[in-house]
């Protein structure tokens, strides 16, 4: 062999060698066993199905949608086992996540882990609220609504919020529900008001000689501090930790939320919802009236499918500008 041909062979050497990592690469993700692992790597890294089970967000997000939820929004959370959500890695950095980031932003949609259930022992299903508030805030909750005192102070609300009902407690200004002109699906229409339900279970403790800030699986409990005023419940407040985040859901009054069990700390985040790729009316959609026609259970709402949540949102608006159009104007 001359010289001339030892160099044509060094020279394809690398280009040969990149082939074979190439076709070794995809014969293993061509097997069972390959197949597998790059499943579950996309579950644990990147995306994962969830399902909408109940209708604490209903006005955005309803129960029957399915979707895709982005596991890197916030970082990259500690991969958990699907269905048993058992994570398989120890907890390095004592965060709940592999590479830690920013955290969610107020008014951001979330996908989280329950911390009251991990306290009580019992399964850790995925709940998805709304951020309302993160560390430092300060949060009210009145029979008017909730009020939210960002951690930036009263200029930082005058200046952002100065369209907004606002009231002041001491020398701080709180404005009333200020993601509801942006998220229109955020609501008080549906059941029993959740204040005067948080007044009976604190009211109720109260009687009973137990803490009603103690949530367990027996009791009922509630995470706001009551302020008493001749005898009755005024308003709830509560300062949120810094680290942590208070969700609540957009369907205020059928909602069981942070108002109840507490904040969520970073260490529970998992992500944000991506789209939806399935919308299934359920036996419980009021919407639909499926309780009481069947006909109706488990049809498809195709205008919610295929949407992203940027989409969904729109949705949510138009429905809202159409709703609050008179009947006779709107079929003009």
């Amino acid at each position: 062999m001359n010289s001339t041909q030892e160099s044509s062979q060094t020279k394809s050497s690398p280009k040969t060698l990149a082939t074979k990592i190439l076709s070794g690469i995809y014969v293993f993700f061509s097997s069972w066993t390959g197949t597998i692992v790059l499943v579950l790597f996309v579950i644990f890294f990147v995306a994962q199905g969830f399902v909408i089970p109940s209708r604490s967000m209903v006005g955005t997000l309803y129960e029957g949608d399915i979707l895709f939820a982005k596991k890197y929004s916030y970082g990259i959370p500690l991969p958990r086992l699907p269905w048993i959500n058992t994570p398989i890695l120890p907890d390095f950095f004592g965060n709940g996540h592999l590479i830690k980031a920013e955290g969610p932003s107020r008014g951001d949609i979330v996908i989280f882990i329950p911390p009251h259930l991990e306290k009580l022992g019992l399964k850790t299903d995925h709940y998805i609220k709304r951020t309302f508030a993160k560390g430092g805030d300060e949060v009210l909750f009145t029979p008017r609504g909730m009020y939210l005192h960002p951690s930036e102070g009263n200029e930082y609300v005058k200046e952002h919020y100065s369209d907004y009902e606002m009231v002041q407690r001491g020398d701080k200004l709180f404005v009333l529900e200020p993601y509801s002109k942006k998220h229109l699906g955020v609501n008080y229409d549906e059941g029993i008001s959740s204040f005067y339900q948080m007044a009976s279970i604190y009211n109720e403790a109260r009687q009973d000689g137990r803490s009603p800030y103690d949530f367990s699986a027996q009791y009922r409990g509630i995470s706001m501090e009551a302020l008493i005023d001749n005898g009755r419940v005024e308003y709830f407040y509560k300062k949120i930790a810094d680290d942590e985040y208070f969700m609540v859901g957009d369907n205020r009054n059928n909602s069981e939320d942070s108002r109840f069990w507490g904040s969520v700390p970073y260490s529970n985040i998992v992500g944000t919802p991506w789209f939806i790729y399935l919308s299934i009316n359920l036996t419980q959609s009021i919407e639909s009236n499926a309780y009481f026609e069947p006909k109706q259970r488990y049809s498809l709402r195709w205008e919610r499918m295929f949407k992203t949540m940027q989409g969904i949102e729109e949705l949510t608006t138009q429905k809202a500008t159409t709703k609050s159009i008179p009947s006779e104007v709107a079929s003009k």
